[in-house]
């Protein structure tokens, strides 16, 4: 089955969203019990943690951690975003750079001014863009940046959305209230579909669709480790309560060639396998056997398969026992945490 499609559906009573892309399992956003990434509280500060720079928040759905604070008490109110999913057991992270993000447009408060995404390179796409975004954004205090999905999309589409994100902030801006609550709820999956997957594609609502569309077979393989990478080579992606290993194998293949191949296979492939698993955290990468003159080519290739992922992943680099190690933001739930 070629060509993108995206199916909106749930598993179980869950919500859920799949993207296929020519029959293969792209991407999957799963809804948990966790506080969805997105969502803005009224927090109070608890306690803060010596030498860490951060401190202990009060909210609606329990304690949350802020990094980097400086000037705050206990007992004080402060407005904060959930940034991420906490490993099971631990704080909520969450950040005081408020964002308000939709489709086309994001609102920065802190940081005032009209941008538009550097991929949108014509020049006369990028006036008629800012002509837009100047109107909107008319007499407000707010920065505005225009996503690369602006792109030939419809003007009004894109001034209606800027609006609604310019409305939405200002109320959650100046509610004066210093008690804890829930502000703005985060986004589910099938809003999240709609925000992030931009590209052409078919899009399935209907009930039910996820088995005829293929996805509960690729749901069903993700919750495998194993994940096969083509001439007999394969890894095994496994989180851990520390870290998620992820082991290369070459298989049958014995040329001199076979750990290279195997782990160039694995720098394409690896993206996409903790994307539709949900994974996150410190990345340990035991690769297949390989001349140190290789790494480079390796790390080229890592580097461009993540460049496309929209999860931040940070490659930090080799360790003295040959792993490669990678830190790669909670943005989604585990799957095996969600279908457990």
């Amino acid at each position: 089955m070629k060509g993108r499609t995206i199916i909106l559906d749930h598993l179980g009573e869950v919500e859920a969203a799949a993207l296929m892309v020519d029959g293969k399992l792209e991407d999957l956003i799963v809804d948990s019990d966790a506080p969805r990434p997105g969502t803005i509280y009224r927090a109070i500060a608890d306690r803060p943690v010596k030498g860490q720079g951060g401190m202990f928040l009060k909210t609606p759905d329990g304690s949350a951690f802020l990094r980097q604070i400086k000037g705050m008490s206990p007992g004080q109110s402060i407005l904060v975003q959930v940034s991420g999913f906490a490993e099971p057991g631990k704080a909520i992270p969450v950040t005081a750079k408020i964002l308000f993000k939709s489709r086309y447009a994001i609102v920065t408060p802190d940081a005032p001014g009209l941008n538009i995404s550097r991929s949108i390179k014509d020049d006369a796409e990028r006036d008629r863009l800012l002509e837009i975004v100047n109107d909107a954004a008319e007499g407000s205090a707010h920065g505005v940046i225009l996503r690369s999905s602006c792109a030939e999309a419809d003007g009004e589409e894109i001034a209606d959305d800027i609006a609604a994100m310019l409305d939405l902030a200002g109320k959650v801006l100046e509610d004066k209230s210093t008690e804890m609550e829930v502000l703005s709820e985060g986004d589910g999956p099938h809003v999240l579909a709609w925000r992030e997957w931009t590209e052409a594609a078919e899009v399935v609502t209907d009930a039910g669709s996820f088995e005829p569309q293929g996805v509960m077979e690729a749901i069903e393989a993700a919750q495998s480790a194993f994940v096969p990478l083509g001439g007999g080579a394969s890894m095994y992606v496994e989180p851990t309560r520390a870290l998620v290993a992820v082991d290369v194998n070459t298989g049958s293949d014995a040329s001199l060639a076979a750990g290279i191949k195997a782990n160039m296979a694995c720098a394409r492939a690896l993206p996409r396998a903790l994307r539709v698993r949900g994974l996150g955290g410190q990345i340990t990468l035991d690769l297949a056997p390989m001349p140190k003159k290789e790494r480079r080519p390796f790390e080229n290739a890592l580097r461009a398969a993540f460049r496309s992922d929209e999860v931040e992943t940070t490659l930090v680099g080799w360790t003295p026992l040959g792993h490669y190690e990678l830190q790669r933001k909670r943005a989604r739930v585990g799957l095996n945490e969600v279908l457990k």
